[in-house]
This record gives C-alpha cells, structure tokens and sequence, in this order.
C-alpha cells in the first residue's frame, strides 16, 4: 500500500495545544478589546467571486497575483479571501441600512500564495477593526489609541508609524512624476527603510521618471526637515493633495497630543501601505525591540471602495485597522513573553477505581463554573501527581474506595502542599 502524504501543504502550519492555547489567548486579549471600544462582531465568506476581490478596489496586482483562485460546479470563478477588508466592503455594500457610524470586527483566516517569512504564512489569521461614516480623523486618533491598548495587554511595546497617502502622492505630482507612474513610486518609496536611499532611487531610476524628478525626490529623503510638518507648508499652496493631507496630519496629531500617545506614534513622510486602496492617513504598528522588522498591525482610510462596489462616485467615510495574529504569536515566542503559567485546568481529578464517582465529581465541579479533567488513562497515583506537578496544576482531587464509602473527596494543593478533605456535596 503506498504511503500518503500526510505533510502539511507548504505554507500551512498545525498549532498543537500549548501553541494554540496562546494563540487563543491573542485571540481573546484583542477581541475584549475590539469589545471595549464598542464593536460589533461581523463574520464574512472565505469563499468569494473572483471579480469582487480583483476589483480596483481591492489589494491592487502585488496581492492579486498571490490570490487563490479556482472554479465551482458551476463553472463560476471563485477566490479564496486574502484579507478581511474587501469582504467587509461588500457587506457595507449590499446592507445600506446599517446605522451609521458602523464599527465591527472580524477574526478569521486569510489565504495568500506569496513568500514565507517569518510570521507570514500562505494560511493567516488576521484581526480586523473597520469603523464606516466618520469623516473626522478622531476615527483613526481611536485605532491608534486601541492599537496601543491591546499590545500593552499583550506586553508587547510598540510604536505606530504614519503619514497620508494625499500628501505623499501630492508631493510627487509636484516633483514631475507622471500619474501614470505615481503608485509605482510610492511602493518603492515604501521600502526606504529596508534599502537605504541609494537604492530606492536606483528602482526609481528604472522608472524612466526624469532626472529632475529624480533630483527632487532624492532631496526630499535627504532632508533633515521632512518629518515636520512645516517643511510641507510651502508645498500646500502648490498641490490641493498636499494641502488636504497635510490637514488631516494636523487634525490627527492634535489628537494624539491631547490623548498623549504622540511619543508612541511617529510621522513618517515616506510610509505609503503600497496598496492602492488606501486615500488618507495610513499606519503601521512595529515592535520597538525589532524582534521582528516587519509590521505586526496596519491599517488606513480607504473612502472609495464601498461606493465603488456599488458602482458609483459616492464616498464612505471607512477606515481600518488589522492586527495579524500569527505574526503576534510569533513576536511573542520571540520575546519569550508566551511561556504559559500552567495547564488551564482548576481540577485535575485522579479516580482509583472510581471512574463514576470521578465523572460526578468532575460534573459538579464544571456545574459551578469551573474548569475540571478526569484522569482517564489508569495511571497510578505517583504518575498522576507527577503530571500535575510537570503541568502546574494547581488543585487535585483523589477519589478511592474509602472516599466513595466516607462520602468524601481529598483536595491537595500542588502549589502548597495543603490537602484537605471535602464532603461530597450531592450524596
């Protein structure tokens, strides 16, 4: 008989029990947060029709071509989701009901045929948190501000980059860049950090933008001024994407001061979210410790792809926020920050022979809100304590003849060495 192929396919991953139990507990940790700050839960389709995800509107040709696609029964052309927003989009979409403004949240797995990395698997998970009908920037001064709140839970210390997408691709109208190059540079723009100047204007030379283009773009990374706001002041009077994005800059950055979280949200003139659907103000959350360079939260506004779903001109204030939980899962590892307390069990009950008198037990004990597990394999008592004590178990019960006939259970405490011994409540 030949041997199956039981590996995982490439780009998937199995979380066994310990893994899993901190994955759910990232889980947990941001969705009492999304809670917190008055989202509603929202759950959409992995399934999807291929034209709705490849739609201007979505994650633009980059992550076009690491979509999955295929074909039903039906021979309709389908696609696997790659993130969260599109699907989210759609349902805005088709319920032009929902009351204004629109908070959700959603966690569920995503799918891309892209590069492995550390934290980026083919198979994620992502967190997302959009809010619909707020034009005022103190909807992203409140993503920001609970960005910050579920890393603290998580001990995690973070800092959020941001810029605006107006008045980036403002700037580059005015240094010469031809609109039909000006996405292409701002994806390039995007890498700064990770290949120095030198390179990003080798790539922008590829381009064939003009060397005065060239010229004025390499003196705009150059120049010590460019992450304060004033250095666009005299640009503003030139561009109207400048002067609207430097506005929003403004009116977000007094937030952040009154909220006093501007220490842990920087500016970043170059910082563009290469994705073609973001309009405004863009961040992204990365570790300060720089155990992982890549980000592990990112968002923006993207006022233009519910109406263009709908097939018109009007706008929807949207803007959003995804927090990738394997990446989490990973910085957490990292930092050593996910190494668990304990098995998370309140009773460990050891039966001698009294596997119906333990399942009792163990019904009462659960009846009353706790967390309680039978011991099922016979092991005998020595192997059971010693489990306990590898496990960090706090209480264990044991149960033999003599308890069933005193009508009564022993409680010991690993942690203490106490034992006590408890009636049985329901005889």
């Amino acid at each position: 008989m030949k041997k199956m192929n039981y590996q995982n396919v490439k780009g998937t991953q199995d979380y066994l029990p310990e893994s899993e139990s901190i994955r759910r507990n990232i889980r947990r940790t941001l969705e009492d947060v999304f809670i917190q700050y008055g989202c509603q839960p929202l759950e959409t389709p992995i399934l999807n029709y291929t034209e709705l995800l490849a739609s201007k509107y979505g994650g633009g040709a980059e992550i076009l071509e690491e979509m999955y696609t295929l074909t039903d029964r039906g021979e309709r052309d389908l696609a696997l989701r790659y993130d969260l927003t599109i699907p989210f989009a759609k349902v805005a979409a088709m319920n032009p009901t929902l009351k204004m403004p629109f908070k959700r949240y959603e966690i569920g797995k995503v799918f891309r045929d892209g590069p492995i990395k550390t934290g980026r698997l083919r198979e994620f998970t992502q967190c997302d948190v959009d809010i619909v009908g707020v034009d005022s920037q103190i909807a992203e001064a409140e993503l920001m501000m609970m960005a910050l709140d579920a890393f603290d839970k998580l001990r995690l210390k973070v800092n959020i980059q941001y810029n605006n997408r107006k008045l980036l691709t403002g700037v580059l109208e005015l240094f010469g860049v031809e609109e039909a190059n000006i996405n292409k540079t701002v994806l390039i723009l995007d890498k700064l950090e990770k290949i120095g100047v030198n390179a990003v204007i080798g790539e922008l030379n590829e381009l064939w933008l003009s060397g005065e283009s060239i010229r004025l773009v390499r003196k705009f990374l150059t120049d010590e001024n460019n992450t304060n706001f004033s250095y666009f002041e005299s640009l503003s009077v030139q561009n109207e994407k400048v002067k609207q994005g430097l506005q929003e800059l403004k009116e977000l950055k007094s937030y952040l001061d009154y909220l006093d979280i501007s220490e842990q949200c920087v500016f970043n003139p170059f910082l563009a979210r290469g994705l073609e659907i973001y309009t405004g103000t863009v961040y992204e959350v990365f570790l300060t410790d720089q155990f992982i360079t890549s980000s592990i939260g990112s968002g923006g506004r993207y006022d233009n792809a519910i109406g263009g779903l709908m097939g018109t001109d009007e706008t929807f204030s949207t803007v959003g926020i995804s927090f990738g939980l394997d990446v989490i899962y990973t910085a957490m590892s990292v930092a050593g920050a996910s190494r668990k307390s304990g098995k998370e069990i309140d009773y460990y009950i050891i039966p001698l022979g009294t596997q119906k008198e333990a399942l009792l037990v163990s019904k009462f004990l659960r009846n009353k809100g706790y967390k309680a597990e039978v011991e099922m394999g016979n092991k005998k008592i020595s192997k059971a304590l010693e489990r306990a004590n590898k496990e960090k178990i706090r209480n264990v019960i044991i149960i033999g003849e003599n308890e069933v006939k005193n009508n009564q259970f022993k409680v010991k405490n690993m942690l203490l060495g106490e034992e006590i011994v408890e009636p049985f409540p329901f005889l």
